[in-house]
């Protein structure tokens, strides 16, 4: 038998935005997640890629969050964006799985604490390369970014060149900061990594997530990686350690989430 042909379909928020989502098939109740960075798709080669590594040990679900890809909506650089983590959650919930985390990349990192943070539901959570508050400047590819964001030419080339439509770049209000909200996580389990060569955050981002954060925790500073999809797959073994932990993190039967 092989295993099943994963399967794309299009899920719809509470505020109406169509979300392109994929299903890559699981073996048992556990499933992830998995959250993307800013101005990547689920079909971006690094996080096909890493979709793939952490589907040798649960169940996946990616998707496109709105403005990127073959999502609907602009992008609000992670403020609504909690909604599509919230019904890409409750898809897996749907499919069965009782124990389902999130994993989020970068941008995603930031949504997926957020997301724990004001909405909730998953059982464990997982930052990977994210901020520890807002507005960072401080690396030469941030500066890019906050560039591309906030100027009518850079949001032209982002549209075009990347695929990604952002809205006016402008918070108002500004959302809760990073930081704050793996303060009000607890007592779903969460688990920072970050990498000592990270070239868009350095890890006093992840030092300040962790410091705010109360038990359970992890930090996990991983010496040789970069940033995000692309820098964890050429960490050898780091996608597979992450899903070790959230097995850890969640014992069977133990998802005070899971629907009945």
């Amino acid at each position: 038998m092989t295993r099943p042909i994963p399967k794309a379909t299009t899920l719809v928020t509470d505020d109406g935005v169509a979300i392109d989502a994929v299903h890559l098939v699981g073996d048992d109740d556990v499933a992830i997640v998995m959250a993307h960075g800013f101005t990547l798709h689920w079909q971006h080669g690094a996080v096909w890629n890493a979709a793939r590594r952490l589907n040798r040990g649960s169940g996946v679900i990616t998707f496109d969050f709105r403005g990127h890809g073959r999502s609907g909506g602009q992008s609000t650089l992670g403020d609504r964006e909690i909604r599509d983590v919230d019904i890409a959650l409750r898809y897996a919930r749907e499919l069965g799985y009782r124990r389902v985390a999130t994993v989020g990349f970068s941008m995603g990192a930031s949504i997926v604490l957020r997301h724990a943070a004001l909405i909730g539901g998953a059982d464990a959570v997982v930052s990977v390369s994210g901020p520890g508050w807002w507005y960072y400047r401080g690396t030469r590819p941030m500066r890019k970014v906050h560039w591309a964001v906030e100027h009518r030419l850079g949001r032209l080339v982002t549209r075009s060149l990347l695929n990604t439509r952002i809205s006016s770049g402008r918070w108002d209000p500004v959302p809760m900061p990073p930081a704050d909200a793996a303060a009000r996580i607890a007592p779903t389990p969460l688990l920072i990594v970050h990498g000592d060569r990270d070239g868009y955050f350095p890890v006093d981002h992840a030092e300040r997530l962790y410091t705010a954060a109360r038990e359970p925790k992890d930090l996990w500073i991983v010496p040789g990686f970069g940033h995000a999809e692309s820098g964890a797959e050429a960490i050898p073994g780091l996608l597979d350690r992450i899903g070790v932990w959230i097995r850890e993190a969640i014992p069977v039967a133990a998802s005070p989430n899971a629907v009945a």
